[in-house]
């Protein structure tokens, strides 16, 4: 029998579709994600290029991109393009432009996602502005502690055009979302019931009985008569 999708592992599926969304918008070449989530013990910002930004609310977690050198260049080169920039502007991934990009394709992408899952559950949360740095190293990121005990962990491959990869990586607070199902109320055809009215009105002498009896009882016509005997 087929293991049950964890929140996470459903959360995680919308930050894959929302971060396809909007390198595909913004770029105009195409995304695609590994078909696998890996449950990882903790997340880290690595080199060469990082951006990372906690959200909370309904829900709370921490999302961290990293981005090799030569992905970040090709990401910006390729939006630049697209948006008909100069065929020769080339940027250094350390380059202020680049990590700017970054920064706000991470935003975009939160902001994406964030959607899928209010429109999913209802839920919602909010973000802090991410940050994007280039760093040389490797650094273990965490939820503030106050907010989150235990938090579960999952990390996201994608693969651009020229086959450069990046990465997500995602912790969030052991949380469960059970959607409730929507209870369908009865509709209420006023027309049919005007309709039935005045057919019940407009009954020809001689059918009294007949009516009285399709409606379960009622006044007959001989009641009617004795009020004015």
């Amino acid at each position: 029998m087929a293991r049950r999708k964890t929140t996470i592992d459903i959360i995680s599926e919308l930050f894959c579709k929302a971060v396809k969304e909007i390198f595909e918008a913004s770029t105009g070449t195409t995304i695609k994600y590994a078909p696998t989530i890996q449950r990882v013990p903790s997340i880290s910002l690595k080199p060469d290029l990082g951006c990372f930004v906690q959200f909370a609310g309904d829900y709370s977690g921490l999302i961290i991109m990293n981005f090799a050198g030569d992905t970040a260049s090709e990401l910006y080169h390729r939006a630049m393009t697209f948006m008909g920039m100069p065929e020769e502007i080339e940027k250094e991934y350390t380059s202020e432009e680049v990590v700017n990009f970054i920064g706000e394709m991470v935003n975009q992408i939160i902001g994406n996602a964030r959607r899928k899952i209010e429109a999913r559950y209802g839920l919602t949360a909010s973000n802090s502005q991410p940050k994007a740095i280039t760093i040389s190293s490797e650094i273990t990121m965490s939820i503030a502690s106050t907010l989150v005990d235990r938090p579960r962990c999952r990390r996201l491959s994608f693969r651009t055009e020229q086959g450069h990869r990046f990465y997500i990586e995602m912790s969030m607070e052991q949380t469960e979302f059970i959607r409730i199902k929507k209870i369908e109320q009865q509709k209420v055809d006023i027309d049919a019931l005007l309709e039935q009215a005045q057919q019940q009105g407009d009954t020809k002498p001689g059918q009294e009985d007949t009516a009285t009896a399709s409606t379960g009882g009622g006044i007959s016509q001989d009641d009617i008569d004795s009020l004015f005997d």
